[in-house]
């Protein structure tokens, strides 16, 4: 009897020590680990190019910048903050080392969460975005945090775009200029044109300068299509 229970007893203990083990072979999940250190290049300006790349996921790295493209136009007279706006990643996106990253015709979503109106003395109008997350072509949804890749994070028009509107102005009063001196000098005599010309011209291109320069800035306005660059505030994760 006693040899039965001794017989018993042992195998009591080696289930209670062979039962640790036995739950730890049955936890499949392996845990992460970092396969490799890959680089983005889609903008030379970026701060950042890294991209983590782990048995689970592809780790975007905070500071990277991607580039996208608006899915309608967008003009911001007619926006307000909270509108959702939604953007295109029209190609696919691969690291350097050829691991793809994001598959061409994702989503981006982003929300207006400010608009600064045109100012006077030629203020463009400024639009703060902030874009929340993507959505990949298999429906699954990519948390993000990105503003856009410009000085002060908001889009607005360019130089070019205040140039031409001042050049524009300068030209426009300076034609009204020109005929308005033709028409005072034709009218005591039409030898004095050339006099009212050169009174005219100056005068109108003047009036029309400094009107264009105190005027107020320009909408900021986007065709569909429109290419722009984001840059992520945080780490963004794509699982495999």
């Amino acid at each position: 009897m006693k040899k039965i229970l001794a017989v018993i007893m042992t195998f009591c203990l080696l289930s209670i020590n062979t039962l640790p083990v036995f739950s730890a072979g049955c936890n499949c999940a392996c845990p992460e680990q970092v396969l490799c250190q890959e680089h983005l290049c889609i903008n030379k300006k970026a701060p950042n190019n890294t991209v983590t790349i782990t048995n689970y996921r592809k780790i975007i790295c905070a500071k990277n910048v991607l580039a996208v493209i608006f899915e309608c136009k967008f003009y911001s007279k007619k926006a307000c903050a909270g509108d959702v706006i939604n953007f295109i990643i029209p190609e696919s996106i691969y690291t350097e080392e050829g691991t793809l990253l994001i598959p061409k015709c994702t989503k981006v979503v982003a929300e207006v969460i400010k608009i600064q109106k045109p100012k006077w003395f030629n203020k463009n109008a400024r639009v703060s975005l902030i874009f929340r997350c993507m959505v990949l072509p298999d429906g699954r949804v990519v948390q993000m945090n990105a503003r856009p890749f410009t000085k002060d994070c908001t889009l607005k028009e360019g130089p070019w775009m205040t140039t031409g509107k001042i050049v524009l102005c300068t030209a426009t009063f300076g034609i009204l200029g020109t005929g308005a001196g033709v028409g005072f000098g034709f009218i005591p005599s039409p030898t004095r044109i050339g006099v009212g010309l050169a009174a005219g011209i100056p005068a109108g291109c003047g009036i029309g300068l400094l009107t264009a320069l105190i005027s107020k800035g320009l909408q900021y306005k986007a065709k569909a299509g429109e290419q722009i660059f984001i840059i992520l505030m945080d780490d963004m994760s794509i699982c495999n």
